[in-house]
């Protein structure tokens, strides 16, 4: 009966876990380039009473065996990089990206990537995050441009009044072999691991990149429904898990009140 306890505890504490991946898609169901998370688990050892194909004494043979398993446990929190809707902004820094790749910038001292393409200028004309980092390589807009135009090939131009071509830059997309290995570091930004592994620089649209476009953002990929759903899912296993608790400790109960 104890065993009962214990193995519904972890039920219980998986739940919560799941509870708390889908809250956090939840409210960041409006974030721009946000990957939703799911929550993975993988079942606990087993307790082995009686092993299948074992002889019994009357010579014959055991079809299934004795496990009693011991419970859940989280085996991963995957990102899902799926792609997530678009929308329109007419704003010429805003950027997509159509397909698999992130654009990278300089965050510190260090390299990192991201879905988010809602960027914008700082001091110096350079296009940045909403956070200071420089799209890297770093791309000025001279103060005197009227308009910013962007070829799904990568190729962005700047012009200026009358029409006139006053810069002609490359924005490149950066893909890995396994993005879900990617680390999260906060602020729509990743860093390469070693399950990832190292990001791929390639020109927008060759090798299977995806291609870029401005006036548009890629929004969340959170289906608000679809995370109500599991989120009930979750909580009803919760209340299962918790009245096993409540049944194991009454019949432990009634074990104590045998002998009065």
């Amino acid at each position: 009966m104890i065993r009962a306890l214990w193995t519904a505890a972890t039920g219980m504490n998986a739940q919560q876990m799941h509870t708390d991946v889908v809250a956090n898609n939840l409210a960041n169901s409006s974030t721009t380039g946000f990957k939703k998370s799911r929550a993975n688990f993988e079942d606990l050892m087993y307790q082995t009473l009686l092993i299948a194909g074992a002889t019994t004494p009357g010579g014959g043979q055991v079809p299934t065996g004795i496990q009693v398993g011991m419970g859940v446990k989280p085996s991963g929190v995957q990102k899902i990089f799926t792609q997530g809707d678009y929308k329109q902004t007419d704003n010429d820094l805003d950027m997509a990206i159509q397909g698999s790749g992130f654009f990278r910038v300089l965050h510190g001292d260090e390299d990192l990537y991201t879905r988010a393409g809602n960027f914008t200028l700082d001091s110096e004309g350079y296009i940045t995050t909403d956070s200071g980092d420089r799209l890297q390589p770093e791309i000025s807009i001279p103060p005197e441009a009227t308009l910013v135009t962007l070829q799904d090939n990568g190729t962005l131009t700047v012009h200026g009044a009358g029409d006139t071509i006053l810069a002609t830059e490359q924005i490149n997309v950066n893909t890995f072999v396994n993005p879900a290995g990617l680390f999260a570091v906060g602020n729509n930004l990743f860093r390469p691991t070693e399950g990832s592994g190292d990001a791929t620089e390639q020109i927008p649209g060759e090798n299977g990149s995806g291609t870029v476009v401005n006036n548009y953002l890629e929004m969340s990929n959170v289906s608000v429904v679809e995370e109500m759903v599991s989120m009930i899912v979750g909580q009803r296993a919760y209340e299962a898990n918790s009245k096993a608790v409540q049944t194991a400790d009454s019949m432990l109960g009634i074990a104590n009140g045998v002998k009065r």
